[in-house]
């Protein structure tokens, strides 16, 4: 009996070992490790923060299976970012130019280059404002003590700027008064504080506040069109998908997006 009982509870760990060595050989489906997103990395003026925000919430809700990450900025530095490597697969600039020298270095692919939208340029001022300021000549008043710009060097909508006082021969009245700001959003910032009197930006940053109050627009044929190049970039990592969101961009549901933000869509 005792034999019979030790030769069954034998039989028994065996049949356990077995099974527990099959198991695992064999992990249960449900680990299995879920399909890895593609990171998609997207440089971009900062100036389309609000309206890339948006677009990109309703593009990954219809592709799970892409992750957008932006890197937002002045169009200049995200220029020399990408030359000196860092990760990016799509590019959209403030002005052409940072997209032009990009491709002298072959690092654009030129065949994906398209104009996405385009810009006004205004004089804003603190929404409680008393100053009298209805054109870009006022900005020579003496209750302008300072006024905001983008860094001339790599703020596309400060180049613009200078480019308009130039243009109107005010450059050499105002420039004392100059306070000049990393980006076109810091410009905005100092004038919703009442750090200075008045700021030079983009239309859609103005729409972006209910802080401030637009003064004056710039006069038609007083600065270079303001368009916003996109291109995926030649050293992507992502370039199919780049393309796919690129595409997007120009989609009616994207249309709709740039143009509730102040944005017009280039022709």
């Amino acid at each position: 009996m005792k034999r019979t009982l030790s030769l069954f509870l034998l039989v028994l760990v065996t049949l356990a070992l077995v099974a527990a060595g099959c198991g695992s050989s064999t992990p249960p489906a449900q680990n299995a490790p879920a399909s890895k997103q593609a990171e998609l990395n997207v440089s971009a003026a900062v100036s389309m923060k609000d309206a890339l925000a948006e677009i990109q919430k309703i593009y990954q809700e219809k592709n799970p299976n892409v992750k957008i990450i932006y890197n937002l900025g002045a169009s200049g530095a995200l220029q020399k970012q990408i030359e000196q490597g860092a990760p990016a697969d799509l590019f959209i600039s403030a002005a052409p130019k940072q997209m032009n020298d990009l491709a002298e270095k072959n690092l654009v692919n030129t065949a994906t280059r398209k104009n996405l939208v385009e810009n006004k340029l205004v004089v804003v001022v603190p929404k409680d404002s008393k100053l009298e300021i209805a054109k870009y000549e006022d900005l020579t008043k003496e209750g302008i003590q300072k006024l905001a710009l983008g860094e001339t060097a790599t703020v596309p909508a400060g180049q613009y700027a200078q480019e308009v006082l130039k243009k109107l021969s005010l450059w050499d009245k105002v420039q004392d008064k100059v306070v000049f700001a990393k980006d076109v959003r810091t410009v905005l910032a100092y004038v919703e504080t009442g750090n200075v009197e008045a700021g030079i930006v983009y239309k859609t940053d103005a729409a972006s506040s209910d802080k401030i109050k637009i003064a004056a627009t710039a006069p038609e044929g007083s600065h270079q069109p303001i368009v916003y190049p996109a291109a995926v970039l030649s050293g992507a990592k992502q370039s199919k998908d780049a393309e796919a969101f690129l595409t997007y961009l120009f989609s009616p549901e994207s249309k709709a997006i740039f143009e509730k933000y102040g944005f017009v869509m280039s022709k």
